[in-house]
């Protein structure tokens, strides 16, 4: 049989929808089509999937290809579904079993020499895979961040030729195990280690308890930034379906804390970031997710960076489609009195204070 379909993931934001890959092969001249709306990395697939077949000591089928990417109307990017369609052409060239890929799942970006590369967004395909119960094929850089889904079945591979010998029965890749000693948290800072600070250490309670925002006011070297630090140790843990959530949106961004990831994330952005930088797909506000921050030195902020941060609304626009997400904030401000000469002196405050006061702030 000359056609094969192999499952694969796509990566649209922090989720990632099904996507069937199906290799035909037909006789005429030799060519390959790629059809089903792929961008440019994706085009260029096929030059990378001929090389690392060819160089891992595999035939390349001298026929009419045609791919596929199904659904049609779902944009494709990056270098993920190379494995896939290295597999698709295996399979329907003959060289391995079509049984073999009915119930898994392949990510992989592939090198010319046939080695499989790690991607991003791996823990979002995990947990989509795990709910349609299919093994996952990953790369084995990746396969730590897969565990994070517990009960699903992770096959971790570095090379092609791996993967052929497994599916043919030379060789038994044995499904990954997690060591589990990367997952232990880390403690979070202590607020007993603060001393004094009594009615600062009452204010960070009371905001935990209540999730109230907080606003530090005073000179430099007060404190206002070690006390707002330990504000995540006075808060709830993560359940497991929060601590997956915002994994899975670090995942996104590569930058999954295997060591601490049940943790709340606590972040300290620059202060004189935009929103660009605050409330981008995945920026500040958006990979924090249920977590906390502290924003340092809030002097005279962009008026239009306040005037968004009153809507505590993130604009989402997966494959040109439009959505709103709601952000669960809980933000320690940390202010001097005024960036020139310190407040020293009456009637130094800038006028963009009172444009932003103007504004409702």
């Amino acid at each position: 049989m000359s056609l094969a379909i192999v499952h694969s993931r796509a990566q649209v934001g922090v989720e990632a929808p099904a996507v069937t890959v199906e290799a035909h092969l037909t006789n005429g001249l030799p060519a390959l089509t790629l059809v089903g709306l792929p961008e440019g990395a994706v085009k260029e697939s096929k030059d990378r999937v001929r090389s690392a077949i060819l160089n891992s000591g595999l035939d390349f089928p001298a026929r009419r290809i045609t791919l596929n990417l199904a659904p049609a109307d779902l944009p494709k990017d990056g270098g993920r579904f190379d494995l896939a369609i290295a597999l698709g052409l295996l399979a329907a060239s003959g060289q391995i079993p079509l049984v073999a890929l009915q119930d898994v799942e392949c990510l992989g970006e592939l090198a010319l020499s046939g080695a499989i590369r790690p991607i991003q967004g791996v823990l979002p395909a995990a947990l989509a895979a795990r709910a349609a119960e299919r093994t996952l094929i990953i790369p084995a850089v990746n396969a730590e961040e897969a565990c994070l889904a517990s009960g699903l079945r992770v096959i971790a591979v570095s090379h092609l030729l791996e993967l052929v010998g497994h599916f043919n029965g030379r060789t038994v890749i044995a499904p990954y195990q997690s060591s589990g000693l990367l997952h232990q948290p880390k403690p979070y800072p202590d607020l007993s280690e603060v001393q004094g600070q009594t009615a600062a250490k009452r204010a960070l309670v009371i905001a935990a308890a209540g999730a109230h925002n907080l606003l530090f006011s005073g000179p430099p070297g007060t404190g206002k930034t070690l006390l707002a630090s330990r504000l995540p140790g006075l808060l709830p843990p993560l359940d497991e379906h929060e601590a997956l959530e915002v994994a899975a949106i670090q995942s996104v961004a590569s930058q999954v804390p295997l060591t601490s990831w049940p943790q709340r994330p606590f972040r300290q952005p620059h202060p004189r970031s935009g929103c660009a930088v605050r409330f981008s797909i995945p920026g500040w506000i958006f990979r924090r997710g249920v977590s906390r921050s502290i924003w340092r030195r809030l002097i005279c902020p962009r008026t239009v960076v306040v005037l968004t941060w009153r809507l505590r609304w993130v604009c989402w626009r997966p494959a040109g489609k439009y959505r709103w997400l709601r952000c669960r904030m809980l933000n320690a401000w940390a202010s001097w009195r005024c960036r020139v000469r310190f407040g020293r002196f009456r009637g130094c405050c800038l006028p963009r204070w009172r444009r932003v006061r103007r504004s409702g702030r």
